[in-house]
């Protein structure tokens, strides 16, 4: 169990501001006329001395107080292109950032939990004592704003009044940073009090790129205080280990779910999208994949799309699930983006009306940026994420495999924005899981129960990609969140079961495994390419959203419920008007039931080194597993699903 408020508050400790008399007068001292009388309208004391102590311990030049007003917004945009963290590209509103070549991605192995020394994390985490982590940051924070400016933010994790919005504080010296706040981000600041008595916490995360130089890269660390719910990040500049209201919050979110609000309420790695079926209706999906597998393509597939990265869940009063999308704003991976499969997305990134940061991706001699998979002839040079780049450089990618691209959700022409700002939340009728899988589970499967249907979302697995620094090979990944999950496995997986399991969620979504990486050798084919393309997405989702409204069948299996041949025929034929010949369904959804017993069996093993994991968990696994065993004694270890039909 969690305690909050545990141990030395680092921050105060080093900023040394313990009333708000001292508070105040700091700031009087400190900042000018101007942004005094905008820090004014902030009258919560305990963010007033969170901001002072930021203060004391980073030392800036000038403090900035962000109000979010038009003209805010403006002025961090300006700046930062004076400052040359952002650099103007061909079209208007188009920006171009680069990290540093040591910085792209998340720092795996630079990123810490403070711990109190009775505190657990979770066992995929990395975990440094208080007292250690205090002299750190001590040692590198203490002054190193010092010439430069600190800008201060009040946002909100969600839309305002939403019962599982989460208030925040943004302190940076980066205007990168600042700008892709206002990107990503609903600014709350004359909501901010209000808030934070609303919902009774507030996230402080406080960074600094510092000297910005790739010698000092091996100093950066990105901490999370759980007790205090306070971050600090320092000689880095990628989004995901600086603008901490994202994954860094993301953390103390789920905390905060599953030690204030267990059973009520989870905080997930899930994109939020829906789906236009039969008569208009819309379904809404909340769907969760590791970064890198299509979670963002799989957002946009949807009608109504509202967010590709994070949900904030809770029960509702009529029993329904419901969800926030906790950002108003796409932090995505844009590799591999294309007008074919991502035409609304595209649309933004080519054409002037939307305001987008490009990040570490190539830029040509006309002002255009370039990247892998953009579905264009190859530039033939430009300057990318580690310098100038020609295409006869072997070995060297146009862009950086994890660059990205920052713009406002409601720039992309299927979101729904009324429904994204919506404090009432979104209905939730299906929840999907996926990974990246060559050779074990099927395109789709559902779960027959809310148990069976955790144990999908606890059995993810995928191969390390370019958003982590320092990670490799096939990892487990519970959830898609075990990143940014602090507290032990078991106690979230305890969080899902009293989530679904609870009683007064009398309407249950559909919970359902996704699959999209099958590849041809895994299943006697010829090669080693994927079994489907991007586009399939609309099939499965689309087959999910008729599901769950029965209006189509499925076969039973011991690991769930998989789809018929003529519905899937139908709906790629409608869809996406491609032909899907009855040999590709058989490879796609037989059984191999070897591999998927040896699924089970790793799963099996790794989740009894968790203590105190929920014995739920491995009744889901014994019953599958025997059922599958039973098939194979029956019918052989591939079985096609017409021999199940």
């Amino acid at each position: 169990m969690l305690e909050f408020k545990q141990g030395v508050d680092i921050l105060s400790t080093i900023g040394g501001m313990t009333t708000i008399g001292e508070a105040r007068k700091l700031f009087e001292q400190r900042l000018d006329s101007e942004h005094l009388q905008r820090l004014a309208a902030i009258t919560n004391e305990e963010a007033l001395l969170k901001i002072a102590n930021a203060i004391a311990m980073c030392a800036p030049d000038r403090i900035y107080i962000h109000t979010g007003s038009d003209e805010d917004c403006a002025a961090v945009r300006r700046m930062s292109l004076e400052k040359g963290e952002e650099q103007p590209l061909a079209i208007p509103g188009h920006t171009i950032h680069f990290d540093l070549p040591e910085d792209q991605g998340r720092m795996v192995d630079q990123t810490f939990y403070i711990a109190n020394p009775d505190e657990a994390v979770s066992s995929l985490a990395k975990r440094e004592l208080r007292e250690r982590s205090h002299a750190y940051i001590n040692e590198h924070m203490r002054g190193i704003m010092r010439g430069k400016t600190m800008y201060v933010g009040f946002y909100s994790r969600g839309p305002v009044g939403a019962r599982a919005s989460i208030p925040a504080i943004e302190i940076s010296s980066s205007t990168y940073v600042m700008h892709s706040a206002e990107l990503l981000y609903r600014n709350c600041y004359a909501d901010f009090d209000a808030e934070v008595a609303r919902r009774g916490e507030f996230f402080t995360n406080v960074h600094s790129e510092g000297t910005n130089r790739s010698e000092d890269v091996p100093k950066a660390r990105i901490y999370m205080d759980r007790s205090w719910q306070t971050t600090f990040s320092f000689f880095c500049t990628y989004a995901g280990n600086t603008l901490l209201m994202k994954k860094g919050n993301h953390r103390f979110a789920s905390d905060s779910a599953m030690y204030k609000h267990n059973g009520e309420e989870l905080s997930e790695h899930m994109f939020i999208t829906g789906m236009t079926g039969p008569g208009g209706r819309t379904t809404f999906f909340a769907g969760a994949a590791p970064s890198g597998c299509g979670k963002t393509t799989t957002a946009m597939v949807g009608s109504d799309f509202i967010g590709d990265d994070l949900a904030q869940m809770w029960v509702g009063e009529d029993g329904t699930l419901r969800a926030v999308n906790p950002e108003s704003g796409i932090f995505g991976i844009i590799e591999d983006v294309n007008r074919e499969g991502d035409p609304f997305l595209m649309q933004c990134l080519r054409e002037p009306g939307a305001e987008v940061i490009f990040s570490n991706v190539l830029v040509d001699p006309q002002g255009k940026p370039r990247w892998t998979g953009d579905g264009e002839p190859i530039a033939e040079s430009g300057i990318n994420f580690q310098g100038r780049w020609t295409k006869d450089m072997a070995g060297v990618p146009m862009s950086h495999p994890n660059s990205r691209c920052t713009l406002r959700a409601e720039a992309v022409g299927n979101h729904n924005k009324a429904v994204n700002a919506d404090p009432n939340g979104i209905v939730i009728k299906v929840i999907t899981y996926s990974g990246r899988d060559a050779n074990t589970m099927p395109p789709i499967w559902v779960a027959r129960n809310m148990d069976a249907g955790v144990a999908i979302g606890a059995s993810i697995v995928s191969k390390a990609t370019a958003a982590e620094i320092g990670a490799s090979g096939v990892n487990r990944q519970p959830w898609a969140n075990t990143p940014f999950v602090a507290g032990p496995l078991a106690d979230y997986l305890d969080a899902q079961f009293a989530f679904y399991g609870n009683p007064k969620m009398t309407q249950k979504p559909i919970m359902a495994g996704l699959n999209y990486f099958l590849t041809h050798e895994a299943r006697g084919g010829s090669g080693t390419g994927l079994l489907g393309e991007k586009r399939d997405v609309h099939v499965w989702l689309g087959w999910l959203e008729l599901f769950t409204h029965g209006d189509v069948q499925a076969i039973e299996t011991p690991i769930g419920l998989i789809p018929r041949y003529g519905d899937l025929h139908k709906l790629f034929t409608d869809k996406i008007n491609k032909t899907y010949p009855e040999s590709l369904y058989t490879m796609q959804f037989s059984l191999y039931i070897d591999n998927i017993v040896a699924r089970i069996d790793l799963q099996e093993a790794a989740w009894g080194k968790e203590p105190g994991a929920s014995p739920r968990l491995f009744a889901v696994y014994r019953e599958q597993k025997a059922g599958l065993l039973a098939l194979k004694a029956a019918k052989g270890d591939i079985v096609k699903p017409q021999d199940l039909a």
